[in-house]
């Protein structure tokens, strides 16, 4: 386990700056010789103090300043969850720049939008595959991007291919002066654009969402209401920093709070290097959590029959102290021997799969089923989940200590205020709603009127404060017996019932009733496969490899796999059961009646998925027209009512 500092609150910083450069200049000044960061090199964890993070920041600023940019320009940075990506983004701001991320998994095409759509003077990436894709983008760009590879390596293997090519070492000389960097930062007001974010674009091209200096700081000024944090706090990090949570609340709000964190070496690592850090924070979207929950239940169902008897033990004791312990009350003596016996035999186990010391967990993005937040709460895993979006500078409602709701996403955060519309969208304002998206006043104008901005998200408020969220407005499905559905709430309590299901996707706009496609979770089919046979252990050790390597991957082999197993009697009946307890969960109208099996996930190479794993709804829509059309001509697998 890593060390950080004492176990005494920490002291946040952001009210007394105007600047995310002098944010981090402070935090600099107060913690020197504070760890900031931890990362992985030859085998071992080697710290960074928030001075040598600060320094190195600095070379980057006077570097870019150097290469010919100006207080303003944007900077565009590609590459995994690193220190470097870290002092990239702070080199820019202390040079008084605006910074991006690109996510590595974007096309070329999509590099080309986001580069020519912001202006970009500077593309910082990393990985050679990805120096590619970016090197065909900026062909020809005029004004001319520059193109910096993170390291030496990388550029030596560049070299040939780009007259864009600028070597690392520029980034690396003397740090900018104290005094120049003053200068420019007096010279920025709060409200100037700070930091851009590009949305997913689930409906079309991506927006820039420009978050202020005003935006992030307000957050981080409020960031002690919603979260308990010390200074041997420790957290977590391998989310992507193109993200908007993991970027502002996770990044700038270490640099607020002095928190330290640990970069995972890569995403294939995490579930290694989680043990090794033993973090005390973790933040990461719902699908971590229920595959986490997913594996458990597959361990389970292979073990013996007291085995499993045990386990479901565990899950009633888990669910019935989870309300006691969101209330921060004491478990009664009869509840506190049966958790004592559950903890020793399988809570722990739960807890050693994060590590072993997680005191506070942050999920949000996407819904999560209340069953699973209710066995991490009794298990000792207290999950938070929050809601916001980028256009809100990522977190407006959160639960939090002493104030928990499972279901919901917790009450609105001071100061912002929250409302429903008459047709039920959520609306919030106050001082952490963005300025705009950037070369688009009428987008702007559409989501911001009247100082309300319109989320898209459908929701309700309990008469205590509590947000719950139900879907989002255009993805409402209106039957052609005229009832709105609500997709998410049909697919979240379909895909909760399995460890086989990854995703799911609800269709029934103007038909008479509501029909799914089950997407199965590969990993869960290699190993239903391996348990009936139908695969040798040399090729699901070789599939699961290859998964563990590159999660996205779906190479001909592994197709060719799934569509075998997919389609095994046995399968078919456990995802069936599946779908029928789900419909257990919903209203007569919501259930779904009739679906299909596909023998892949859904990814993003197709264009179904966001780089943060959202639904393309319409792409999903029109890739599958006929296969719907199909479905309701009798060609899927049928429910008795």
């Amino acid at each position: 386990m890593l060390k950080t500092g004492p176990h005494v609150p920490v002291t946040y910083v952001a009210r007394e700056v105007t600047t995310l450069g002098g944010l981090f200049r402070l935090r600099a000044r107060r913690s020197p010789g504070a760890p900031a960061i931890f990362e992985k090199r030859g085998g071992s964890w080697h710290e960074t103090t928030w001075q040598q993070f600060y320094d190195r920041a600095r070379q980057v600023a006077q570097g870019l300043l150097e290469l010919g940019l100006q207080p303003g320009d944007r900077v565009a940075i590609l590459g995994p969850t690193r220190a470097a990506w870290a002092s990239f983004d702070m080199g820019a701001q202390l040079a008084g720049m605006v910074s991006f991320g690109i996510y590595p998994t974007q096309t070329v095409d999509q590099i080309r939008f986001l580069v020519d759509h912001s202006d970009a003077r500077v593309v910082l990436v990393d990985g050679a595959e990805e120096a590619a894709k970016v090197i065909a983008a900026v062909a020809d760009r005029d004004p001319a991007v520059a193109v910096i590879p993170w390291t030496d390596r990388l550029a030596k293997q560049l070299a040939d291919q780009t007259d864009r090519l600028t070597a690392p070492g520029v980034l690396a000389g003397e740090p900018l002066a104290e005094e120049r960097m003053e200068e420019i930062q007096a010279a920025i007001t709060p409200d100037d654009t700070s930091i851009l974010i590009y949305t997913s674009g689930t409906t079309g091209p991506p927006k820039g969402a420009m978050i202020s200096h005003a935006n992030i700081l307000a957050l981080l000024v409020s960031q002690d209401d919603f979260l308990e944090l010390y200074e041997d706090d420790l957290s977590f990090s391998f989310l992507p920093m193109a993200d908007a949570a993991e970027r502002v609340l996770g990044f700038f709000g270490r640099i607020n709070s002095g928190v330290a964190t640990a970069y995972a070496t890569s995403t294939a690592t995490v579930l290694d290097e989680i043990r090794e850090v033993g973090p005390t924070l973790f933040g990461s979207v719902p699908r971590v959590f229920e595959k986490a929950y997913a594996r458990i239940q597959r361990e389970v169902e292979a073990k013996s029959r007291p085995e499993q008897r045990l386990f479901d033990f565990a899950v009633g004791v888990a669910r019935q102290a989870a309300g006691f312990r969101q209330q921060g009350r004491p478990l009664p003596l009869w509840l506190k021997a049966k958790h004592a016996l559950a903890d020793r035999l399988v809570f722990q186990r739960v807890r050693e799969e994060f590590g072993g010391r997680p005191r506070q967990c942050i999920t949000g993005a996407a819904p999560i089923a209340v069953d699973v937040l209710e066995f991490f709460w009794g298990a000792g895993l207290d999950v938070y989940e929050v809601y916001g979006m980028t256009e809100a500078t990522v977190i407006t409602h959160a639960n939090q200590p002493g104030q928990v709701r499972l279901g919901t996403v917790g009450k609105v955060i001071k100061p912002m205020e929250h409302r429903i519309a008459d047709d039920g969208e959520v609306l919030v304002r106050g001082p952490w709603v963005f300025t705009g998206y950037l070369n688009d006043p009428d987008a702007t104008a559409e989501v911001v009127r009247d100082g309300w901005l319109h989320t898209g998200d459908i929701g309700t408020i309990d008469l205590d404060g509590y947000l719950r969220i139900t879907d989002r407005k255009k993805h409402l499905i209106i039957t052609a017996g005229g009832k709105s559905i609500a997709p998410a709430t049909v697919e979240s309590a379909i895909k909760n019932q399995s460890a086989f299901i990854k995703q799911v996707y609800a269709h029934g706009d103007k038909r008479p009733y509501v029909v799914a496609l089950i997407a199965p979770s590969p990993l869960a089919v290699l190993a239903f496969g391996a348990e009936r046979e139908l695969l040798g252990s040399e090729q699901v050790g070789q599939l699961t490899d290859e998964l563990a390597a590159e999660p996205r991957a779906r190479s001909a082999a592994l197709q060719a796999v799934m569509a075998k197993v997919v389609a095994h009697p046995d399968f078919v009946a456990r995802i069936q059961a599946a779908v029928r307890a789900g419909n257990g969960h919903l209203a007569r109208v919501e259930w779904v009646k009739r679906f299909v099996i596909l023998d892949r996930s859904f990814s993003q190479d197709e264009g179904e998925l966001t780089p943060t794993e959202k639904l393309k709804r319409g792409v999903i829509e029109s890739n599958n027209a006929r296969l719907f059309d199909r479905i309701y001509d009798e060609d899927g697998f049928a429910l008795e009512p």
